[in-house]
């Protein structure tokens, strides 16, 4: 999957540089593609047919069921290419093809189809009664978009921000990672076959210096971002001093709070999954566990059983559970972080090194600690790897103070048989999002974080409300409304 060019107002357009990104695979470590890397050049080019697209172009005068269609064509087509897309994210990031089919791809179809039923039912037009006469109120897209797109989930967020941009009647500008650039040209070939007016999405791969020149340009109305906290930081300066509108979605170290309540042989198995997610490269897996003094051994013992038997192998064998790190400089810093972990004084129970018989790839074990207090290291900074920390509390108010101890605010877990119990602990825990006895997003309703985890939500209405502008017109006394 070599390509020359971008997708660049409906069509490819020849790069104007030389420069190549050479896409390889985390387990085998060859060559599976390559993408032209953008220059600003290039992406002046992506902008200003977005801008047309949006000033001059049919899809902001759309009707939103028109725009609907177009959308649900774009959600049949990703449906019709599943495993394709699926094996391609697996190859390019180490994702196990299992989570890639749901977390990667289907799930990605699901937003888009939220999306598209959100945009035919979606009042962008209301009349309001005024104080001295009646209001026409509109809701009308934000203009130009710039979508930046990270590597562990890529086209997943491309969804949480290209849908809502298109229900909205906006258009957007995408930066896929240099690491997985191919599923956004395969991507592109969808829209192609979709319907979609020339200019409406975007696509141009490309590094910082490109990216941020996009998040600067002029004509950018909005910027919606997942990342790191510290790149979320920057990126929200340059809007501040733009008065830019943005969405930052950003780090996480989770908490999942177990109660002496419930049955860990039920717990175990399905909190699991939640903790190792994506080889552990996902903001909201939930890393931190807490487990009250009274079962710590029995909870860690459990645990460890579970980490020790978490399958690694080849991410296109539905069988891994753990697939490899995405780069050599991602299992550097996991590696980093185990050994802060063993010099702050925290038991390593489980895994700790590379897995034996792996000679080739970025792969690390799933690694259990015990002992952790949550001010060390480990506990307090997001390591995206498959890393877990067992912190012990003494009361469930120690725990939603411990849970809360915590730069981060984004996701978390509780696990118990009292689900009213379960609820309370939810309302006092700081996060954006929230599960008791499962862990999930429904896309229907705001995801996001508090703290350092971000700023704004991205799914349900609020997610569209991100690619917005609320216009109010005021009319005479006597305009008929009827």
């Amino acid at each position: 999957m070599n390509y020359d060019s971008f997708f660049i107002n409906g069509k490819w357009m020849p790069a104007t540089g030389s420069d190549t990104v050479d896409v390889v695979s985390p387990s085998t470590l060859e060559s599976i593609g390559s993408v032209p890397e953008a220059t600003t050049a290039d992406m002046d080019k992506a902008v200003a047919a977005a801008r047309e697209a949006f000033d001059v172009g049919p899809w902001p005068r759309m009707t939103p069921d028109d725009r609907a269609d177009i959308m649900a064509s774009i959600s049949t087509g990703i449906t019709e290419r599943m495993d394709e897309f699926a094996r391609l994210i697996s190859s390019e990031n180490g994702c196990p093809y299992s989570f890639s089919i749901m977390g990667q791809v289907y799930a990605a179809t699901a937003v888009i189809d939220y999306f598209t039923d959100l945009t035919r039912r979606y009042p962008f037009e209301e009349f309001r009664a005024g104080m001295m006469g009646p209001t026409l109120v509109r809701h009308e897209g934000v203009g130009v978009a710039a979508g930046i797109i990270p590597w562990n989930v890529p086209l997943f967020i491309i969804a949480l921000k290209m849908a809502p941009a298109l229900a909205s009647g906006s258009t957007i500008v995408l930066k896929p990672a240099p690491e997985t650039p191919l599923d956004a040209n395969l991507l592109a070939e969808v829209l192609e076959a979709s319907g979609l007016p020339a200019g409406v999405v975007n696509i141009v791969p490309a590094g910082r210096e490109v990216g941020e020149h996009l998040v600067r340009h002029r004509d950018v109305n909005k910027v919606s971002f997942t990342g790191s906290t510290v790149a979320g930081r920057k990126i929200g300066g340059i809007c501040g001093e733009q008065l830019k509108r943005c969405t930052l979605e950003l780090g996480g170290k989770s908490a999942a709070i177990i109660c002496d309540d419930t049955d860990l042989s039920t717990v175990i198995p399905n909190l699991l999954p939640a903790s190792l997610m994506n080889n552990g490269q996902a903001c909201v897996a939930q890393t931190r566990i807490l487990a009250s003094r009274n079962r710590y051994a029995e909870v860690r013992d459990a645990l460890a059983e579970a980490v020790a038997a978490f399958k690694v192998g080849d991410p296109l064998d539905p069988e891994t559970e753990c697939g490899p790190l995405v780069a050599e400089r991602q299992r550097d810093r996991v590696e980093g972080y185990i050994a802060a972990g063993i010099a702050e004084g925290a038991t390593l129970v489980v895994g700790g090194g590379r897995p034996a018989g792996f000679d080739r790839g970025w792969y690390v074990e799933p690694t259990l600690f015990a002992d952790v207090d949550n001010s060390m290291k480990i506990a307090q900074e997001e390591i995206f790897g498959p890393v877990l920390t067992l912190i012990g509390y003494e009361n469930e108010r120690d725990a939603v103070a411990i849970a809360n101890d915590s730069d981060y605010g984004l996701s978390g877990t509780v696990w118990t048989d009292d689900v009213e119990k379960g609820i309370e602990i939810a309302r006092k825990v700081r996060t954006g999002t929230y599960t008791v006895n499962g862990f999930g997003m429904d896309f229907g309703s705001p995801f996001g974080g508090y703290k350092s985890s971000g700023v704004g939500r991205e799914l349900g209405p609020e997610g569209l409300g991100a690619f917005l502008e609320d216009k109010a017109i005021c009319l005479p006394a006597d305009y008929p409304v009827s």
